[in-house]
């Protein structure tokens, strides 16, 4: 079972992977290429050689980021697959088709909209390359405290449930995420390291396409892998 749902969850992340890919080369890849543009005219103003190109830009938009998105897709497809057979009739009463939607639901708020809104994406060229590593330490962080939060949302939802009701554990819950997320926000160090040249509507183009490569892989995935689960279920019973 849990290997079936596995094959489909790797599949379902694949087929997001290739629509996120021809999402990406139509909306995201131009504001690369503008940032690259940018980051090449101050580099040349500031006098420094530019950098040997080892790999292709067009490579790199093409055959490289397809493969990294697929990848991806695949790797979170599966991985979302465990965590669905784990709430499949333990954590949770709904149906196979909803409950995928909500899952995928809570994986693009957490994975996502909360790191996003913290730490949004940047462009190639903006940002000082020697604290990428800092940068990226506290993106993952804010990752983890994210999905630990929203896992700490969902237990208290299940224990208030019988006591308040559906309706009203599910207002608490939802309270409690936003409490604890807007405090770590607000602790976490701010990065703002975006040029006051750079052109604001790229940078804003770009991150709208980042989160919507996002949303378009995570609606794919709960709306794709729930709908094969179901049938796979039917198939089953007459089969039976």
């Amino acid at each position: 079972m849990v290997g079936k749902l596995l094959m489909r969850g790797m599949l379902a992340g694949i087929v997001a992977g290739l629509l996120t890919f021809g999402f990406a080369r139509i909306v995201g890849e131009p504001q690369v290429d503008q940032a690259i543009s940018f980051g090449e005219k101050v580099d040349a103003a500031n006098g420094e050689a530019p950098e040997p190109e080892l790999v292709s830009r067009h490579t790199q938009a093409g055959v490289g980021l397809l493969t990294g998105v697929v990848t991806y897709g695949a790797a979170f497809g599966g991985l979302f697959s465990l965590v669905f057979a784990f709430a499949y009739g333990r954590g949770s009463r709904l149906p196979a088709r909803p409950l995928a939607a909500w899952l995928a639901a809570a994986a693009f708020v957490a994975l996502v909209i909360v790191p996003s809104i913290k730490y949004p994406a940047n462009p190639p060229a903006v940002g000082d390359h020697d604290t990428i590593g800092y940068r990226t330490g506290l993106f993952f962080l804010m990752i983890a405290i994210s999905i630990a939060t929203m896992a700490f949302s969902v237990s208290v939802r299940r224990h208030l449930l019988a006591k308040l009701g559906p309706w009203n554990a599910s207002i608490v819950a939802g309270l409690a995420f936003v409490a604890i997320i807007a405090a770590v926000q607000i602790g976490l160090p701010s990065i703002d390291e975006v040029p006051a040249e750079f052109p604001a509507a790229v940078l804003w183009k770009f991150r709208v396409a980042a989160i919507g490569m996002q949303a378009i892989m995570w609606t794919t995935i709960g709306l794709l892998f729930g709908a094969w689960v179901e049938r796979g279920e039917r198939t089953g019973m007459r089969a039976a």
